[in-house]
Parts: structure tokens; C-alpha cells; sequence
């Protein structure tokens, strides 16, 4: 079986400690929870605290990371345009500058596989200099399993 893998970061506006990142935190478990307990979840990126927000992949502690894996990208997608996500999606200048660059990216990957932070910030850097491919792709984009397994990465 083929699910689909993403990786989204932000670039907090203050440290994770901060009163202007409180709501943010006090909301990660909730989120995290109906994730979990979403149609088509299959796995997210855990560590101490039960989230993510102390991984550090970028040279920049500011920079947070996100990662998942779904069965299918509707199921991603509904998860976070259809449920009680958006609400903290809407609310995302509060506590995020913009960033410029790619900060989302979905890629296929076997069930078997876990994705790592290291490959998830290289297919960042992929969409970012090579645009969406069925290698790194958002949700603008209609790839396939079989559309990735059949693309070469350009090097």
C-alpha cells in the first residue's frame, strides 16, 4: 500500500515559551489528538511533549517542523480545510511569520516507510528548485503513486 507523506513548517514569531505562542501550545495536544483520530491518519512526527515542536532540522531554532502520513491526500485535506484544524490554520499570523519559500511539501511513500525530518527538508528544497514533480508536490497538484513511482529526480 502507497500513503502519502507531508512536511509543513513555520517560523514562529517568538520562542515556544512565549505568551504570544501560549494559545499555540495550549492547542497542539487537541490538534494533535484529532489528527490521530482523523479518517485516513496513519502516523506523525513525535517526541518528547508529544509534539514536535523542539525538532530542530533547519539552522534555525525558530523554524518548526510538522510531518505526517496519510492514507490518501483527501484524507489530509479534509483534515485540515474540514475539521476543527482550520481554526488554528485561520489564526496562523499570530504566532508565524510568512515564509517565502516552500514550507509544504507531500510525497508517496510505502507503508513500511517512516519518513525522517532530513528527507522531508530535502523534498522541501526539491519543490522549491524544481517546482511541483511527482517527487514533491502540494495540494495544487493531482500526482499519483504511480506518477512518482515512474519520476526521476532531477539531481
Amino acid at each position: 500500500m502507497i500513503y502519502l507523506a507531508q512536511v509543513n513548517i513555520a517560523k514562529m514569531i517568538d520562542e515556544i515559551d512565549s505568551p504570544i505562542m501560549a494559545d499555540f501550545v495550549n492547542s497542539l495536544d487537541r490538534i494533535n489528538a484529532l489528527a490521530e483520530n482523523s479518517p485516513g491518519f496513519v502516523w506523525r512526527l513525535i517526541e518528547e511533549g508529544n509534539n514536535a515542536t523542539s525538532i530542530s532540522v533547519f539552522d534555525d531554532r525558530f523554524i518548526i517542523v510538522n510531518m505526517s502520513v496519510w492514507k490518501t491526500m483527501d484524507h489530509l485535506f479534509k483534515f485540515t480545510y474540514s475539521s476543527d484544524h482550520v481554526e488554528i490554520f485561520k489564526r496562523r499570523k499570530e504566532w508565524f511569520h510568512k515564509i517565502t519559500e516552500m514550507h509544504m511539501a507531500f510525497w508517496f511513500i510505502d507503508e513500511k516507510t517512516i519518513p525522517t525530518p532530513e528527507e522531508a527538508k530535502k523534498r522541501l528544497a526539491y519543490l522549491q528548485e524544481h517546482g511541483e514533480t511527482p517527487y514533491a508536490f502540494t495540494f495544487k497538484s493531482k500526482f499519483t503513486a504511480e506518477d512518482a513511482a515512474n519520476y526521476r529526480p532531477i539531481n
